[in-house]
């Protein structure tokens, strides 16, 4: 009776540990921006991981930075076919997918912090969610980044400024207005900027407030457009999630996932203008003279960009013009 009793002992102690390691789930988080060095979109899926680990769900999130995983523009993909789970994603990158996305990256949209904070409260942003969950993704935390110009050898103010120079530009909406102001665009994700700005592969380029300091741009450019009070970049990064790993999760691990990516979405709401700040500060120090646009010199920009950006998104993608519209219409 004893060796029976401690043979079924064996068996429900190995059935349980069984259906412990069953109940855990372990996600892969892939992004494209430096690991480690301050850079806020890798914070925010760090605190998410830390989060979840603390919960104490069995719930554990590996994130991979610095494209180590999966190259910037395939993240999209990847999660549709398991190959990771979560990112911290440019979503214009997607558009190749929904083309939609796009707006997200529009010059003169956006123009200010406050004003992201408005969007992201309105039907437009219920529009870009709504897209993105028929793609087979969850939106888990919003984040807008402002960015800004850099010229390797001068300033950018005026369109003028940028007939004949080679430009990296983030997305396709601003190649249409570049391409407007005389440009040539070279494309390539951010994390590749650096060299080719120094392999003269690019003269100018165009990207957020982070990436130009995390990817230490300011070794490599003499004239800084900050955003100023005339901001016309602004880029929708959120933190994304496929609907099959989301599927894979018990109510607590959800819960515990909602609750730290919402953590994630203040920090970054907290950071955001402060990234502006430390971009001047860093390109200053740095030796490269730093300006901004005046408001006839930014109407000057969106001018071109309704002959181009505008005009060619309304009239390629289903619905483009309705989102253009809700997006002018938050004040």
């Amino acid at each position: 009776m004893k060796r029976l009793m401690k043979t079924l002992s064996a068996v429900l102690l190995a059935a349980g540990a069984l259906s412990s390691a069953q109940a855990d789930v372990v996600l892969k988080a892939s992004h494209q921006f430096p690991g480690g060095k301050g850079d806020v979109r890798d914070e925010m899926m760090q605190i998410i991981a830390r989060e979840v680990k603390a919960a104490n769900v069995g719930l554990t999130i590996n994130v991979f930075p610095g494209s180590s995983l999966v190259k910037p523009k395939e993240q999209w993909k990847a999660m549709l076919t398991g190959q990771i789970d979560m990112t911290s994603l440019p979503l214009d990158y997607a558009a190749g997918f929904h083309p939609e996305f796009g707006v997200t990256l529009m010059p003169g949209l956006v123009k200010s912090h406050a004003h992201a904070k408005r969007i992201n409260a309105s039907p437009f942003m219920q529009d870009i969610h709504g897209v993105i969950r028929k793609g087979g993704i969850e939106v888990l935390a919003d984040a807008w980044l402002a960015g800004a110009f850099a010229g390797k050898d001068k300033c950018i103010l005026e369109p003028k400024d940028a007939d004949g120079l080679k430009v990296r530009s983030a997305g396709s909406t601003f190649a249409e207005m570049w391409a407007g102001a005389g440009a040539s665009i070279v494309s390539i994700p951010s994390s590749e900027v650096y060299n080719a700005l120094q392999q003269g592969v690019a003269q100018a380029t165009d990207t957020s407030a982070g990436s130009f300091v995390s990817f230490r741009l300011y070794e490599q450019v003499k004239c800084l457009t900050a955003p100023g009070d005339q901001a016309l970049w602004f880029m929708y990064e959120p933190v994304l999630i496929s609907q099959k790993a989301l599927a894979k999760l018990n109510d607590a691990q959800k819960a515990a996932l909602t609750a730290a990516s919402k953590k994630a979405e203040d920090y970054f709401a907290e950071q955001s203008k402060k990234l502006d700040d430390k971009l001047v500060e860093s390109f200053t120090k740095a030796g490269v003279k730093v300006v901004t646009m005046t408001e006839a010199q930014a109407n000057m920009w969106r001018d071109v960009a309704a002959k181009t950006s505008y005009k060619n998104f309304a009239a390629q993608v289903p619905g483009g013009q309705a989102l253009i519209d809700k997006a002018l219409a938050v004040k």
